[in-house]
């Protein structure tokens, strides 16, 4: 299944389900995310597979009126919804493109956050190597995303709690197809020390991998030299 087209599809109800699944926790990882970003006022930041916006919103609040921050998607569905929900913030712009190729030059922005989105890339390499290239020097990126915890009881739960809650509640959605994927997708999705393995042979002078929510989530934070 292309992941592109998945998105398009959950779009109406994505926040909904997000809300749901994480008993509204997704909100405060964000916000930790933003945090590590280090992202400050007066700043220019990326969002990266910015969804419906909790991130992006979160960091044009961090940034202040003067700074710029750009929600980038390359699902045209999920923006519109983004768009409806940040009509407030003057300094946000959305931008549709592929994070493999993003339409930025060179050492632009200050901050980058990714929520959710370096699982689903095509090119885990390739994705850290563009973050690397439109970041600063002295930069961060903070990456939020599902993480295969240490503990074996733990690896366990989160395999049944897709299986029994997840997939089962997007089922009776009609989405039952695009949320059977988590599972998979956590399995294939390298773990924090591999994360930092190949954030390190991309270029980032600095990786440290956060395990949160007992391992089942992680923030890999990255630094430019």
């Amino acid at each position: 299944m292309s992941v592109k087209p998945l998105f398009d599809r959950i779009a109406p109800v994505y926040d909904r389900l997000n809300d749901w699944f994480s008993f509204g926790q997704h909100r405060i990882w964000k916000m930790m995310a933003v945090k590590w970003s280090q992202a400050g006022v007066g700043d220019t930041c990326l969002d990266l597979c910015c969804g419906s916006g909790d991130l992006t919103r979160s960091l044009a609040w961090q940034v202040g009126e003067t700074g710029q921050v750009y929600g980038v998607d390359f699902s045209w569905e999920l923006l519109q919804v983004a768009r409806k929900k940040s009509l407030g913030y003057p300094n946000i712009s959305w931008i549709e493109a592929d994070v493999l190729h993003l339409p930025f030059a060179d050492c632009f922005c200050d901050a980058v956050t990714m929520g959710y989105g370096l699982r689903n890339v095509a090119d885990i390499s390739g994705s850290l190597q563009e973050i690397h290239r439109v970041l600063k020097p002295n930069a961060t990126a903070a990456i939020l995303d599902f993480h295969r915890p240490d503990s074996g009881y733990m690896r366990q739960f989160q395999k049944l709690y897709l299986q029994t809650i997840v997939v089962p509640i997007a089922t009776q959605m009609g989405l039952g197809e695009e949320y059977a994927y988590l599972a998979p997708s956590i399995e294939r999705f390298p773990n924090g020390k591999e994360q930092i393995n190949i954030a390190l042979q991309v270029g980032f002078a600095n990786a440290v991998h956060y395990p949160i929510a007992n391992g089942i989530m992680g923030v890999l934070v990255v630094t430019k030299r």
